[in-house]
């Protein structure tokens, strides 16, 4: 059975003092609620505070990752932080391909997958972002687009490589928006992906890739997207926390954590282990949309 993932992206976000605070909120939140339910639970940090934060949390089983990683193992690259750096101060994995990298700052797929590539070969985990704008969802290209982004990031990745990788579907137009795909659009994507996975690996490695959503989901409107039929379908709903969940005042450092405490980290469950934090679609079987999604001959160039 797949784990469930929750990974807070702090974005650039926080002061050293607040992430501090909020480190040490996390690890009196994460208590026994959370222990047997197979869930796990990460945080995202600017490169600056990733030594702190890693040592902060050590000795917890909250995971530490980095927002970027540079595409080179090392060199002149000004700015830039490898992935053998990441491994050595700590970080577990780390994002590729997020929406804010792709449209801000022009990222390819082909640099994702080069991004991919480094990660892996460090023997560091990933989390792969894929989505669509609304120009292209108003288009009915999103099954088109979150192809191409998978296909082409996933080149030269094993079958055995995937079980570092962590898919995350973050719609562009529910980032910041607040708004936030329907749990059918949601479960219709997460569908569709499992179906180009199953293409290009087989049904076995597209079952077992974890899927999280990120598209404008919070504590608030989680409760209702868990009673959805196609959300609730079985235990352990995989989920990813967006730096929109930080509350206003984010830099008063102590407040942070109180607010967070009080919000983000009761990892109650409700029945069949559903975490009622915050939540992500993981979809059902859908035999017709492998089906489909296996017919169709997708490059990987």
């Amino acid at each position: 059975m797949r784990k469930g993932f929750v990974a807070g992206n702090w974005k650039m976000n926080l002061d050293r003092k607040a992430a501090l605070a909020l480190c040490a909120t996390l690890r009196e939140q994460r208590g026994a609620a959370q222990r047997g339910q197979g869930l796990r639970v990460a945080v995202v940090p600017p490169f600056v505070y990733l030594s702190e934060v890693v040592q902060a949390l050590a000795g917890s089983a909250i995971l530490v990752g980095a927002q970027d990683v540079c595409e080179r193992v090392s060199g002149a690259f000004t700015g830039e932080v490898s992935a053998g750096m990441l491994k050595d101060v700590g970080a577990r994995f780390a994002l590729v391909g997020h929406s804010e990298r792709r449209h801000v700052y022009s990222e390819s797929d082909e640099l994702a997958n080069q991004k991919l590539r480094r990660l892996l070969e460090a023997d560091l985990e990933a989390i792969l972002c894929v989505g669509e704008t609304l120009e292209e969802r108003r288009e009915k290209r999103t099954e088109t687009v979150v192809a191409r982004q998978l296909t082409r990031a996933l080149a030269g990745v094993t079958r055995a490589e995937l079980a570092r990788i962590t898919l995350a579907y973050e719609p562009v137009w529910a980032i910041g928006t607040g708004q936030n795909a329907t749990p059918e659009q949601a479960s219709q994507v997460h569908q569709y992906l499992r179906g180009v996975l199953s293409g290009l690996y087989d049904e076995g490695a597209a079952e077992s890739l974890c899927i999280q959503y990120g598209g404008s989901v919070t504590a608030n409107n989680a409760a209702s997207i868990l009673v959805a039929p196609d959300v609730d379908g079985g235990p352990g709903r995989r989920c990813i926390l967006e730096e929109r969940d930080l509350p206003p005042d984010h830099r008063r450092g102590s407040a942070l954590a109180v607010r967070w405490k009080r919000s983000l980290l009761r990892l109650r469950t409700l029945r069949r282990g559903v975490v009622t934090l915050v939540v992500s679609y993981q979809a059902r079987p859908c035999s017709a949309a492998r089906r489909a999604a296996s017919a169709v001959s997708l490059s990987r160039s």
